[in-house]
C-alpha cells in the first residue's frame, strides 16, 4: 500500500516551527526551505523510497535553491551563509525526507566544509564553483576494515613522479552514485599509522575509478550508499587536499562538524514523525472520540515534544559554538548522541500511536521509523560519541 499523498501534504501544512528563537532572516530562510520541501519533495518521497534512488529531477532544484552551496562564498557562486543555516536546512528537509536531507548534509557539512577549510586557493577556484552549480560531492573515508577505527585504511596512495596512484576500495559512501567529486582518504605509508593518511580530490572521470555496488538498505533508501573502486587511479599532485600525511586531521575535524549535521537530520526526522502523529490522533476515533483526547495519548505527545526540543537545543548550541569559533567537539558529540536516540524513540512511539496503520506504508511514520535507525551508526556510532564525551569529562 502506498502513501496517501493528500494526507501527507495536509500534515505538512500543519507543521509547526521550532519553539527555539531564530533571527528573522533565519526564520524566513527556514520557511522558504519548508515550502520547497512540501511542494517539490513530499510528492516524491514514497516513490523515491521504493525505487531506492533520489529523483534525478530533484537534484538540479536543490542547486537552484542554493541548498547545495550554503557556506560557499558568493564569489564562487554559493549562498555565502553560515554553518547554522546549513543545520536549519538539513533539519527542515529531514521532516519530509531524511534521504534528501543527508544528500544536502554531506554536501555542505562534510565536502564543502573540508574544501573551504583545507583547500588551497587554486583548488577552491577549481572545485567550489562546480560544487555550487551542479556537482554533487562525496566524502570517502570508510572501508571494510575501518569503521569506528577510521584510520585503519587499506586504500593505498603511491607516489609516481608528481602524481599519486590510488588503489583500493571504499564502502558505505553516501551520495556515491550521484557524486562527481570525491574527497578520498588513503594511506601513503601504512607503517606510519594515522600519520600516513592523506586526502585527495578524485573526479569521477579519472581512469581506473568506478562506482561499485550500491547497498540495499533498511532506511534512507533513496540516498545512495555505494562502494568506490580504485584501480591504478592516477591523481595529480595538485589534487592533494591539505598536506601529505595530515589527512587524519582533515577527517577528524570535518567529522566533528558533520556530526552536528546528523543531529539536525535526526531532530527533523523526529519532528516530522511527531507532526504526522499529532494530526492522526486528532482524526482517529476509538470509543466514540478522537484518541488524542485521551490523557494517556496527550502525555506521550508532550514527552516526545519535550525530548525533541531538548535535542534541538543541543544541536543548535553546537552549531552556534562552531560558528562563533568556540570549542564544540563535546557539544557536537552530545547533540549527535542524544538527537539520534530521540529520533528512534519518537519514531517508534509514533508507530505505536498509529496502531496497525503505523505498521503499514499507508502512513509516513513507517518510513521515518526505518530512516531513524542509521542515526546511531553513521558519522560515529553512539558508543564513539560516549567515548568522546567521557574523555572530555576525565581530562
Amino acid at each position: 500500500m502506498s502513501l496517501d499523498t493528500d494526507r501527507f501534504m495536509s500534515t505538512l501544512a500543519t507543521t509547526r516551527p521550532p519553539l527555539t528563537d531564530l533571527t528573522e532572516q533565519e526564520r524566513m530562510f527556514q520557511e522558504a526551505v519548508r515550502d520547497f520541501a512540501a511542494a517539490e519533495i513530499a510528492p516524491r518521497v514514497m516513490e523515491m523510497d521504493e525505487a531506492a534512488q533520489i529523483d534525478p529531477g530533484l537534484i538540479p532544484q536543490l542547486f537552484e535553491m542554493g541548498l547545495m552551496a550554503i557556506e560557499i562564498p558568493e564569489q564562487y557562486g554559493g549562498t555565502g551563509a553560515d554553518f547554522f543555516t546549513s543545520i536549519l536546512v538539513v533539519e527542515e528537509l529531514a521532516k519530509v525526507d531524511p534521504s534528501v536531507s543527508v544528500l544536502v548534509d554531506v554536501q555542505n557539512t562534510l565536502v564543502i566544509n573540508a574544501v573551504i577549510r583545507w583547500a588551497n586557493d587554486e583548488q577552491k577556484s577549481r572545485y567550489l564553483p562546480r560544487l555550487a552549480a551542479d556537482t554533487v560531492g562525496a566524502y570517502a573515508l570508510s572501508e571494510a576494515g575501518s569503521g569506528s577505527d577510521a584510520f585503519a585504511l587499506a586504500c593505498r596512495a603511491t607516489p609516481d613522479g608528481d602524481d599519486w596512484i590510488l588503489d583500493g576500495h571504499k564502502l558505505w559512501i553516501t551520495s556515491g552514485k550521484e557524486a562527481g567529486i570525491y574527497i578520498v582518504f588513503a594511506t601513503v605509508d601504512p607503517d606510519a599509522g594515522y600519520k600516513g593518511i592523506t586526502a585527495f580530490f578524485v573526479e569521477r572521470e579519472f581512469d581506473g575509478f568506478s562506482v561499485g555496488k550500491k547497498e540495499d538498505k533498511l532506511g534512507i533508501r533513496a540516498s545512495s550508499t555505494t562502494e568506490l573502486v580504485f584501480e591504478n587511479v592516477r591523481v595529480p599532485g595538485a589534487n592533494v587536499l591539505g598536506e601529505v600525511g595530515m589527512g587524519y586531521k582533515t577527517a577528524i575535524e570535518t567529522l566533528n562538524e558533520g556530526r552536528i549535521g546528523i543531529g539536525a537530520q535526526m531532530i527533523g526526522l523526529a519532528q516530522g514523525a511527531l507532526d504526522h502523529t499529532v494530526r492522526y490522533v486528532q482524526e482517529r476515533e476509538q470509543f466514540g472520540r478522537a484518541i488524542g483526547s485521551f490523557q494517556g495519548v496527550q502525555f506521550q505527545l508532550a514527552e516526545m515534544a519535550t525530548e525533541i526540543e531538548a535535542a534541538r537545543l543541543l544541536v543548535y548550541n553546537a552549531a552556534r559554538l562552531k560558528d562563533a569559533g568556540q570549542p564544540f567537539v563535546t557539544p557536537a558529540a552530545m547533540a549527535k548522541l542524544y538527537a539520534s536516540e530521540v529520533a528512534q524513540r519518537v519514531a517508534s512511539q509514533c508507530i505505536d500511536l498509529h496502531g496497525g496503520y503505523g505498521f503499514t506504508r499507508e502512513y509516513p511514520v513507517e518510513k521515518l521509523y526505518r530512516d531513524a535507525k542509521i542515526g546511531t551508526i553513521y558519522e560515529g556510532t553512539s558508543n564513539m560519541q560516549k567515548q568522546t564525551i567521557a574523555k572530555a569529562l576525565m581530562r
